[in-house]
Parts: structure tokens; sequence; C-alpha cells
């Protein structure tokens, strides 16, 4: 797959804005590929023109080396798109769906492989309708794999799932990629892109700010640890700030409180200004990470999806 100076424009209230602005990326064969970003990013209209949804306002998008607005019927067949929200005939079991799926398919894999492979074997016989969240959002997965596409993309796949039904959801990723296949997903969670993920595109409102191994990117801009905090509004930052160990800080407001994202070469010594002067509280330190590369060249704590949600 590739983007080369991709631009999608919209309009909106008279104004325009680049909802993916300038990208350019490639995805090789047999590579598990992740869209590493927040919501707004950019993330879900990449997927929608590499399936032929959209049309780009500028640039070339090659999809194996097909124009996927001019080839679409011809990459159906070996193109699979898992889209982040998707409807199902929900009177259907889990069976009879991927039964339906895998005849519109001359090499289509067997509906109760799938099946196993994405942990639904108990609701095999379970109607669409009557699914949690998180076992229809792996059947959605599984119309995807049904076909044994070449390429194979997911948009924010895990979204839902509890850590067993994601960690079968990765096996199946995997899997696929050990049979020959190509895999594009785009995520909001560090620990899937660091865990699942070849290599990793950061994508920050339209852009991408970097690209590499998920290794490679946290040595390159992020080696050091953080310290994740809250303190009193009116707390004073200055002794953080002109500390030596700091080398990043950022402060957002969430609901009345200011929480702290630093990044730092001596957490040891910073622990105790944090915990004592400071006041701070639900005090967390970790490595860095893709999270502390994305503080990093962005400027800006990640914010997932749910974790906004829950502070909502």
């Amino acid at each position: 797959m590739l983007f080369e100076q991709v631009v999608k424009r919209y309009e909106r209230d008279g104004a325009t804005f680049n909802a993916v602005d300038h990208i350019d990326l490639s995805v090789h064969a047999g590579e598990i590929f992740g869209l590493l970003g927040p919501n707004g990013a950019g993330k879900t209209t990449g997927i929608e023109m590499i399936a032929g949804l959209r049309v780009p306002t500028s640039g070339v998008v090659r999809v194996l080396g097909l124009d996927p607005v001019a080839h679409r019927d011809e990459l159906r067949q070996v193109l699979a798109v898992q889209p982040q929200h998707a409807a199902l005939f929900d009177q259907q079991t889990v069976t009879e769906l991927l039964r339906l799926w895998a005849s519109f398919y001359p090499k289509a894999d067997r509906p109760e492989q799938v099946i196993a492979r994405l942990g639904l074997t108990e609701s095999a016989n379970v109607r669409a309708a009557e699914l949690s969240g998180g076992q229809r959002q792996r059947l959605l997965v599984a119309t995807a794999l049904i076909s044994r596409p070449r390429l194979l993309v997911l948009d924010e796949p895990s979204t839902g799932l509890d850590p067993s039904a994601r960690q079968e959801l990765w096996g199946a990723v995997r899997s696929h990629r050990a049979g020959g296949g190509t895999v594009l997903l785009s995520t909001h969670l560090m620990e899937e892109a660091a865990g699942l993920c070849d290599r990793v595109a950061i994508l920050h409102k339209g852009r991408v700010v970097a690209c590499g191994t998920p290794g490679d990117l946290v040595r390159e801009h992020a080696p050091e640890r953080q310290l994740i905090f809250d303190v009193d509004p009116d707390a004073d930052l200055t002794p953080l700030r002109a500390h030596a160990g700091v080398t990043h800080l950022v402060e957002d407001r969430v609901n009345g409180r200011l929480r702290v994202t630093l990044s730092t070469t001596d957490a040891d010594a910073l622990l105790g200004v944090v915990s004592g002067p400071l006041g701070g509280r639900r005090i967390q330190v970790k490595d860095a990470g893709l999270e502390g590369v994305f503080l990093r060249l962005t400027g800006s704590a990640f914010a997932p999806a749910d974790e906004a949600l829950q502070e909502a």
C-alpha cells in the first residue's frame, strides 16, 4: 500500500481543513503496520481512501498496485476492510453470517476455523442481535478474515474488547500475517501498537509525525521515563520546570484538577518532589514508550477516546 503526498480536504462552516495532510506512507508485504493516533488524527479517513470509499483531494493512493477507486471491484477479492462501525444481519447467527460472507469468495476460509480463531465458538449459534459489544466486534473482524485477503485493514479492532478477547484478536492477526497476509490497523492503544505492530506511523492532526518500529521510535524520541500525576489547579510547577532531570512537561486541566505528564532522566529524585512539596496524587511512573514519543513530537499528552469519556 502506498500514499504519496495524499491530502483529503473538507469544508466546515465556510472554512477548509485537511483531515489528511500531505501524507507519505508505504506498507510492505507481510508486515503488520499500525496507524497510531487519537480521534481526529486522520486514521479512519485514510482507511476509507484505501477502501475506495473516499477520493483524495490530491496525491496518489495505491493498494496492491491499483487505484482503489478505479479498480474497486478487482480489489474487493484481495482486500478486506473491517470498519469501526458496521451493520450486521441481526437475525442471523454467527455461523450463518460467516457462511454467507464466505459464499462471496472463491477461496474463503472455513467459518468454523475463523470462529475458533476469534474465540466465538460458544457464540456460534447465537444471533448477532444477542451478542455483546465485544463479541460483535470480533464478528466484524471475522467477516474481514473469512475471505483470506492479501491485505487486511482493521479500523480500531480492539474497541470494546476485554483483555482476553483482545489477546485472541491479536493471535488471529498474527496468524493471518503468518499465512502470508499483510495487515494495516488503526489504533489508539499504545499496548496494541507496541506489542502487535512491526512498524507504526504516529498521526497527529492529519500528518505523520514519525514512522518506524516501536523500539526504534522509543529509542530515538523518548528514552526517558514518564511521571504522570494530579495536583491542585493552583500548584506551582516552577520547581519541576527548573529541575535538571525534567526534559519535557505538559499540563492538562481535567475535571477541576491539573494533570501533569513529564519526561525525566531522574525519576527517583522527582518522586520526592512530586509526592512531597507538590502533594501529587494518582502518581504513575512508567517507561515513556510510544506515549512518550507522541508527547515529545506533538507537545500534547495522548488522550485515547475511552479515557476522555471516563473523564467527561
